[in-house]
């Protein structure tokens, strides 16, 4: 707002010095001109009376002459400063429109606006620097789930975008440079409600100043950025930034876990999915050998964690330096080509592999690669890098088993630590068990869900919520089962996956598990139910089915 009022005492001082100074005039003038009442008694003016006649005869807005009829000099007086009250108005009026469409005034309205919006925000909210394809991704995914955002871009379009997106909550946005502290601190870095910082940008070095100028500035707000490069992932690493995620390690890590672990990866794809969307087909992408056609960093990604699943892997790169900037020696089968033309496919056996990776950094390559191998061999398992959501239709079309969003990898890993971050945690838990472990998790869940994302819900048990649970049980303790049945005799879906007590966490605990005050729960529920869960364990006078009377919950069949 002070900027807002700088510019416009610097833009206006002219005009209004010349209509104080008009004004001044003419109500001087009308004081000084004797005129003469009803009596033939010679009248003055006081100034209340001249400012008030010339308040509404200055915009020619004038109703009589009052209170008393004007004599001839007085008129001429009036007339003459008419004029000049309606020029000086009409001078002051062109430069009020001048101001209002100078784009500085323009940038200092709209961060005034931003800052009175972001503090009358009277929830949680987090910070999205950078609203391209994955900002914008994350930003309808937590509106969809009821979490507040603020965004920072610095391109007019992207906001422009986000103004037509149809949000379920409204979105205070800026157009400015995140890396400015200044917009930062106006966004709301410092405020109570802010629970962290997202830098998304498709810029390392953008996304890595941010880090840093949050961590400096408030060292507990949780930072969660996107890295491509290892260089901006160890530098953020060295300013204890709370989540780094590089779209190619993603990927890449749940490829391999798919081939070793399938059940532990379909686990990810059920957990992480939005509540009650239809799951697809499992991924099942084959053991063997493997192509992967572009050596960049999704590349060696890629061809890392294939490896490390005992799996057999060629490249093929047309570019020879790319081998050698990655210092790896210990890349044997390497092939010098461009993977769109048959031959290098053929060298590399193409007609054996399993399964191929098409990797570059173009889309029309991609396809190519992906449709030139499956021309040679139809059973072959074809994974394509996706790199502008614009094309996603033509690999829709390509009808491909697996598509890599490096957009869509960033948000989905993000979206569960700024939601939910117990859930993060019980997946990297998840990633150390074994695959029979997921695959009977899995069957729980279907039998409780069907084909449907769960919806996950995280509580932590207070007092109260004991309290409000006890006289619905009984003497007994409360356990774990008891919140899955309502007083009206309703079972819930209800799925434990983690339960902690004192630091110490259990992957998925018994239902017959006592409950007490300061344990955390993380629970998979049906979308329905999720809300009310949580409403019925604060609200303990909901549990009796009448005044005076008590519903007691059934036991747990575990019991």
């Amino acid at each position: 707002m002070e900027k807002v009022l700088f510019l416009f005492m610097r833009r206006m001082r002219r005009p209004l010095v010349l209509l104080i100074s008009v004004y001044a005039i003419a109500i001087g003038g009308l004081v000084l001109i004797p005129g003469q009442d009803d009596q033939g008694q010679v009248w003055h003016y006081d100034f209340f009376h001249a400012f008030y006649f010339f308040s509404f005869v200055g915009p020619t807005v004038g109703f009589g002459e009052i209170p008393y009829a004007l004599l001839p000099q007085q008129r001429f007086w009036v007339s003459l400063m008419l004029y000049l009250t309606v020029i000086s108005w009409l001078y002051t009026i062109g430069k009020i429109f001048g101001l209002v469409s100078e784009p500085a005034f323009i940038r200092a309205m709209q961060e005034a606006r931003f800052i009175r919006a972001v503090r009358r925000l009277q929830e949680p909210f987090h910070i999205v620097c950078g609203y391209g394809e994955t900002g914008s991704l994350i930003v309808e995914a937590l509106s969809a789930r009821g979490a507040r955002c603020v965004v920072l871009d610095n391109e007019p379009a992207r906001l422009d975008d986000l103004e037509l997106a149809n949000l379920p909550l409204d979105v205070p946005r800026l157009c400015a440079d995140a890396t400015n502290t200044q917009v930062l601190i106006e966004a709301g870095m410092r405020l109570e409600d802010c629970l962290s910082v997202i830098a998304v940008t498709d810029s390392d070095a953008v996304n890595t100043k941010i880090a840093v100028t949050t961590k400096l500035l408030m060292p507990r707000r949780v930072v969660m950025c996107r890295a491509e490069s290892s260089a901006a992932m160890e530098n953020m690493a060295s300013f204890d930034t709370d989540h780094i995620i590089n779209p190619f390690d993603v990927f890449a890590e749940h490829l391999g876990l798919a081939i070793r672990k399938p059940h532990v990866n379909e686990l990810h794809r059920w957990l992480g999915a939005r509540a009650g969307r239809k799951l697809a087909e499992p991924l099942l992408p084959p053991k063997g050998h493997w192509l992967v056609c572009g050596y960049g960093r999704f590349g060696r990604a890629c061809r890392r964690y294939l490896e490390a699943s005992d799996v057999q892997v060629t490249v093929i790169e047309r570019d020879a330096e790319s081998f050698a900037k990655a210092k790896d020696e210990g890349l044997k089968n390497r092939i010098v080509g461009s993977a769109t033309d048959p031959e290098p496919l053929h060298e590399a056996g193409v007609e054996g592999a399993q399964g191929i990776i098409a990797g570059t950094d173009s889309d029309t390559d991609n396809l190519s690669i992906v449709l030139t191998a499956r021309a040679i061999n139809p059973r072959i398992y074809t994974v394509a890098r996706q790199n502008h959501r614009a094309e996603g239709e033509l690999y829709r079309a390509a009808r491909l088993p697996l598509v890599v969003e490096p957009s869509r990898i960033v948000a989905w890993r993000i979206l569960p630590l700024a939601t939910i971050p117990a859930l993060s945690d019980f997946l990297a838990r998840c990633r150390n068990q074994e695959d029979d472990w997921a695959a009977e998790l899995l069957e729980e869940l279907r039998e409780e869900m069907g084909r449907r994302a769960p919806a996950v819900v995280s509580l932590r048990v207070a007092g109260a919520d004991c309290q409000g649970l006890r006289h619905a049980v009984g003497d007994r303790a409360v356990r774990i089962a008891d919140l899955a049945y309502s007083p009206q005799g309703e079972t819930m879906p209800l799925v434990p996956l983690m339960w902690g007590r004192d630091g110490k966490y259990t992957l998925r605990p018994a239902p017959a598990q006592a409950l007490q005050a300061g344990d955390s729960l993380l629970l998979a529920t049906s979308e329905r139910m999720a809300h009310r869960l949580e409403w019925l364990v604060c609200h303990s006078e909901h549990w009796g089915s009448a005044p005076g009377t008590q519903t007691r919950l059934r036991p747990p069949q575990a019991a």
